[in-house]
């Protein structure tokens, strides 16, 4: 009698226990996380712009001009340098201002940053025990009504050194002790640009949406990631083109994806959606729609993945395929337009102002040479401009033009592709609007789907992020993916084997995950009782 009481009482602390919804530290299944893209000229930016700098319309010629520019500068300094294997991580750099931006929150208590996004670079990192950073206070950014955050790892709770002797130290073989904290250096080789400073662990806050059900429970997630205290800046970044730092998002190990990842929070992939004003989101862990998607492979630069790279097949105007017009492109989100081998661009502008029924027009002070001018609001049909890859796989580029007006009476417009330096073209922003494009790096792929952005539902914003602003307008209905149909529906991120490492694990509700054993249990209690 007394051994079955004994039991009893031991059964029934089990059941309380695991009715606790904190009783174990249980890893979530991989989820997804979303944020939002601020472009660099959107209205919500514009809030903590350098008082000496204005944003040009959109719709006029300069607006452009200034995109390209940018864009000029940042792939000259990548047409010298690509991604190196050494202990310096070398990426490219903008004096102009980033393309994208986002909100994160990072420490204990937790503070905001507004990061820039480069796919091309893989560290975070924030000013931090600022040495020589951009100026932080709100009295150089109008109309700012606040500081900008500088970090510290010692007034978070959270943050702890990374030591030479970890395994993402890259300047490990530099240290006099493995015990020593990691220091990190990232050169962008635009004029002089530079970050440097040491490495922490910390942790970033993420909110997930139940992966993108409905009615799931928002889960609030704690996520153990390496950021680089910028002590030293240098360069465009002295000059307020990052001032709360940069998000990098290249294939990398020491990349936000890439650890999330590896921890078990997310498969390892992100997307990106942009709308027509070039905002959009960015999803962690999406991996796209299995159904309406196509997708090509990624390609090894110098026998490694060190940044995204695809092979184009052919490339067609209409319905007209254009022979030798193969290349390989970087996909590249931070830039604005889309660079192309010379004898490809000209391949494609040639048979472009073909098939168009409109005559070229010239003018003043712009480098685009295929342009054209109309007297109506109501500009000619357009030819699309389509990239096929292996597998007869197709990306559709509906509109590969962009539109500004001359004066009251002239729109204008012109072909949106600029000629590379080389043979590595630039796949840019310009091209993904109306797409989900997903960075696969699990499967080192690809992979895109037809998008208004509105209908994807895959998780909650970051918190502390600025108000949302009125949603751009959706893409016209008639512009869906000839070969796939209609826009892509709302993804539910699926299960992986992963294990979690115990830096990341989570403490969630154990009522969703047990009720199994509680009736196992219960049923054992009844037979002893």
């Amino acid at each position: 009698m007394r051994t079955r009481s004994v039991v009893a009482i031991l059964l029934l602390s089990s059941l309380l226990l695991m009715l606790s919804p904190t009783a174990f530290p249980m890893p979530l299944q991989p989820s997804t996380f979303s944020a939002k893209l601020i472009h660099r000229f959107s209205r919500e930016l514009n809030l903590v712009r350098h008082r000496s700098r204005s944003v040009p319309d959109r719709r006029t010629i300069l607006y452009y001009q200034m995109l390209l520019q940018s864009d000029k500068i940042r792939l000259g300094a990548r047409q010298l340098l690509f991604p190196s294997r050494g202990a310096k991580t070398m990426a490219p750099g903008n004096d102009f201002g980033w393309l994208h931006y986002t909100w994160i929150d990072i420490g204990t208590p937790s503070i905001s940053f507004l990061v820039a996004l480069d796919a091309g670079s893989d560290l975070l990192w924030v000013p931090c025990d600022c040495i020589q950073c951009a100026p932080l206070s709100a009295s150089y950014y109008a109309p700012l009504d606040r500081d900008l955050n500088e970090y510290s790892p010692s007034r978070s709770r959270s943050s702890k050194p990374l030591s030479c002797s970890h395994q993402l130290c890259d300047l490990g073989s530099n240290c006099k002790s493995s015990k020593q904290q990691c220091p990190y250096t990232i050169n962008y080789v635009s004029e002089n640009t530079s970050s440097s400073g040491l490495l922490v662990e910390d942790i970033l806050h993420l909110q997930s949406g139940g992966g993108g059900s409905a009615g799931g429970s928002n889960t609030s997630v704690q996520a153990s990631v390496v950021i680089g205290c910028g002590m030293k800046q240098s360069g465009g970044y002295l000059d307020g083109i990052a001032p709360d730092g940069l998000m990098g998002l290249g294939p990398g190990e020491s990349s936000v994806p890439s650890i999330l990842a590896k921890s078990g929070l997310i498969h390892d992939s992100f997307s990106l959606c942009f709308n027509a004003d070039g905002s959009g989101r960015m999803f962690f862990g999406d991996q796209g729609s299995s159904i309406q998607q196509q997708s090509t492979s990624f390609l090894p630069f110098d026998g490694i993945y060190s940044t995204y790279i695809i092979g184009v097949e052919t490339c067609c105007i209409g319905n007209s395929c254009l022979k030798m017009t193969s290349f390989k492109a970087q996909v590249d989100s931070g830039t604005s337009f889309t660079f192309l081998p010379g004898h490809v661009y000209e391949s494609i502008a040639e048979e472009f102002d073909k098939k168009l029924n409109a005559s070229r027009a010239t003018f003043k002070d712009t480098p685009w040479e295929y342009c054209y001018a109309s007297s109506s609001q109501d500009l000619p049909k357009i030819p699309t401009l389509t990239l096929m890859f292996q597998q007869n796989n197709s990306f559709v580029v509906y509109n590969p033009v962009f539109v500004f007006n001359v004066d009251q009476k002239t729109t204008a417009f012109c072909l949106a592709i600029e000629p590379a330096e080389g043979d590595m073209g630039t796949i840019g922003q310009n091209f993904m609007t109306g797409y989900r494009l997903v960075f696969d790096q699990e499967n080192k792929k690809l992979a895109w789907s037809r998008s208004n952005c509105k209908d994807l539902n895959l998780g909650k914003a970051m918190p502390l992020s600025p108000p949302n602003e009125t949603a751009s307008n959706p893409l016209p209905a008639d512009e869906q993916q000839r070969t796939k149909g209609n826009a892509v529906a709302p993804a539910v991120a699926g299960t992986a084997p992963r294990k979690p490492s115990g830096a990341t694990s989570l403490t969630i509700s154990c009522r969703h995950h047990w009720h199994c054993y509680l009736f196992l249990l219960f049923q054992l209690l009844v037979a002893f009782l």
